[in-house]
């Protein structure tokens, strides 16, 4: 019998860059009512700073810690509403890619050692769903309808937060914060 050690298990991280607590309620509502209409499960309104990433307990808490040096809280504003091609995905808000916003993903994807085969895309998610195209502009159009002024809305990233994100759990159930840290005022 193979006994692993607790310490060398891997889990699948990730960070998110978490909006200041005033849009908070504003994002949940909107989410919820995009919810209520397409289904999908609920989560918590971020912006994902490093994708999905397999270490163990110990080395994301590290990595976190470091990364966090050396970042101010930051503006992030909205260009429109948008539907992307997967699950994770689905209907979201497409971010201005501005060096303010890009900057504090590459300096946490390069303390995780995090390389994405994709160029970084800032988005904050709003509905995670499997719907077809046309499902899915009804839904943007019904996020713009939910929240007339989301297409232009700017908001502070005042956090980030580490995450254990099993992608394969797509009900987000197995899904949970392992550690937060506030970014000072700039």
């Amino acid at each position: 019998m193979d006994i692993q050690d607790p310490e060398s298990k891997k889990y699948v991280y990730s960070v998110w860059a978490l909006p200041d607590q005033d849009v908070i309620p504003r994002l949940k509502k909107l989410m919820g009512g995009l919810r209520s209409e397409f289904g999908g499960p609920e989560f918590e309104p971020h912006v994902t700073a490093v994708g999905a990433i397999s270490l163990t307990e110990s080395e994301a808490s590290h990595k976190f810690g470091n990364a966090c040096q050396g970042l101010k809280a930051y503006n992030a504003s909205v260009d429109k509403v948008e539907s992307g091609t997967f699950f994770y995905q689905c209907v979201f808000l497409l971010l201005r890619a501005t060096p303010e916003v890009v900057e504090p993903s590459a300096h946490c994807s390069s303390h995780f050692g995090y390389k994405s085969s994709t160029p970084y895309m800032p988005h904050l998610s709003l509905l995670y769903a499997d719907l077809t195209e046309e499902e899915k502009k009804r839904a943007q159009e019904r996020a713009n309808a939910l929240d007339e002024g989301i297409g232009s809305l700017t908001f502070q990233i005042t956090r980030l937060a580490l995450y254990k994100t099993d992608t394969e759990d797509k009900s987000l159930k197995s899904w949970e914060k392992v550690a937060e840290c506030k970014l000072p005022s700039n």
